[in-house]
């Protein structure tokens, strides 16, 4: 059988994952950047960016050359991997066979697979609707080899689908850069006149072999599939799922709590042959009306503990209606980490206990409470306030840095400072009173300036003086102004509040 495949470009795929998170970010000049030879270089950039005339391997200093006012943001390497991964996962409702195609894009072998969704037009317009709805810009084409479906999502109209055997007609108009050659060969052909891949077309190969090498005619033969050429397929992690079919439905809530029992003592044996913990696990109850009622829980840390999970589950029960009866249960854990078989010990220290008591403790709050009732951050290697901490994934991850002794820095920083109006007496001196919120606070104590410079090599923009600020009800405050007297007419913010 003919393979068939489908190449799915995602040329702005930091940036959308970006806005996905922050939706303030829609429509800014963001790029991302890293730092390479003492220079800071962009590795991508959002679609208002690119408008302006910036592309990914500029000199961030450049780059603000052409747009002043351009945000940069810290480029995390792995990114780029982890999204794909997570999208060729996703695309595997559309094919069994989806592959990772760093930096930006995936290959998927869709072979018998279109004609569930009508045809090859059908199914290339069903993923790109889908993949555009998920918040990703994309370029998408169908051809019978890997090298001229790449070339076609990139370089050729986005949605092309090339007839079956017909790659080279296919790839006549497209530049040679489309053949996924090095930059110092596509030059090479560009001095000599040869700019598209129709025009090599007449040139005998072993001509065009002594006089560019091998990769040439590689590139050449993997596009017209005369070459063979293979893609690496995504093996998504295992699914722990355990299931519990009831005899005769069940209502009462003595019956669902034998049922999470025994769901979960197979699934923590599951978790514990491939050295996994769960962060989140999910009850599905399936009622014999068609309706499904779910519960859900999480842990501060992976937990394989069919104690503690039960309690968890317990807790939650009651806001369970099972209607006319549950006749299936289904226990799902989405969410795992790695958790390596600790060895069973007569003695646990002090030190042991107490950190068990407090992982229960805290996922007990959580589960009343919410997952984002608790919140552990760490110090980020930035002295600039907004960027200096950010969110910790688990009670087990560990600073990169200590945290900064000496700073007298408030318990909770705002996200972002929020203006406020005060009364100065001398530019250096700290407010008298300040307004925030409708409310006047007289302040009583004062100490500062603390003088905070912003990191240059990160974005342009005014200095901080911060103040540590008391009023008449014993509160304490973190104001800063933004800018001097000297220069205009300075701005004065509130940042945090101190315990």
């Amino acid at each position: 059988m003919m393979r068939r495949y489908a190449a799915i470009w995602f040329p702005y795929l930091v940036p959308d994952r970006l806005i996905s998170r922050q939706p303030e970010l829609r429509g800014q000049v963001f790029v991302t950047s890293l730092p390479e030879r003492g220079r800071l270089v962009i590795q991508s950039a959002s679609t208002a960016a690119v408008a302006s005339g910036i592309k990914t391997g500029m000199i961030l200093a450049d780059a603000r050359a052409v747009h002043p006012d351009l945000l940069a943001i810290d480029h995390d390497p792995e990114l780029p991997a982890t999204l794909l991964r997570g999208l060729a996962e996703w695309c595997m409702r559309f094919t069994p066979i989806a592959a990772v195609d760093l930096p930006d894009g995936l290959v998927l072998d869709i072979s018998g697979c279109a004609h569930l969704w009508g045809g090859e037009e059908s199914y290339l317009k069903e993923i790109a609707r889908r993949i555009s709805k998920l918040g990703y810009h994309n370029r998408i084409a169908i051809a019978d080899t890997i090298g001229t479906v790449w070339a076609l999502s990139r370089y050729g109209k986005n949605g092309s689908i090339a007839a079956s055997g017909r790659q080279t007609e296919a790839l006549s108009s497209l530049p040679v850069s489309s053949l996924r050659l090095t930059d110092p060969l596509i030059d090479r052909l560009h001095k000599l006149g040869l700019h598209h891949i129709g025009s090599l077309a007449h040139i005998p190969q072993p001509a065009l072999k002594r006089r560019f090498g091998t990769e040439l005619i590689a590139r050449l033969g993997q596009a017209s599939g005369d070459l063979p050429e293979h893609i690496t397929p995504v093996i998504p992690d295992p699914v722990f799922q355990e299931r519990l079919e009831c005899l005769e439905p069940v209502r009462t809530a003595k019956a669902i709590e034998i049922a999470i029992r025994r769901l979960l003592e197979p699934l923590c044996q599951h978790l514990l042959r491939e050295k996994k913990g769960l962060r989140q696990a999910v009850l599905k109850c399936y009622r014999i009306d068609n309706e499904v009622r779910q519960i859900e829980v999480g842990t501060i840390r992976p937990v394989r503990n069919t104690a503690h999970l039960f309690k968890l589950f317990e807790n939650k029960i009651a806001t369970i209606a099972p209607g006319l009866g549950i006749e299936l249960f289904v226990m799902e854990a989405p969410v795992v980490e790695p958790l390596d078989v600790q060895q069973e010990r007569l003695w646990l220290d002090a030190g042991d206990q107490q950190n068990e008591v407090l992982d229960q403790l805290l996922d007990t709050i959580a589960g009343r409470l919410g997952q984002d009732a608790i919140r552990r951050y760490l110090p980020a290697e930035h002295h600039w306030p907004e960027r200096s901490y950010v969110a910790a994934a688990s009670l087990s991850d560990q600073p990169a840095i200590p945290w900064p002794e000496g700073l007298n820095r408030p318990i909770y920083v705002l996200p972002r400072p929020e203006p406020i109006k005060v009364s100065v007496p001398l530019p250096d001196y700290p407010p008298m009173l300040f307004v925030y919120k409708n409310v006047v606070h007289n302040i009583k104590k004062a100490d500062g300036p603390e003088r905070i410079e912003r990191e240059w090599w990160i974005e342009k923009g005014l200095q901080r003086d911060y103040y540590c600020v008391e009023d008449e009800d014993g509160k304490r405050y973190w104001l800063f102004r933004s800018g001097h007297y000297e220069t205009h007419v300075p701005e004065w913010f509130i940042h945090g509040f101190f315990a």
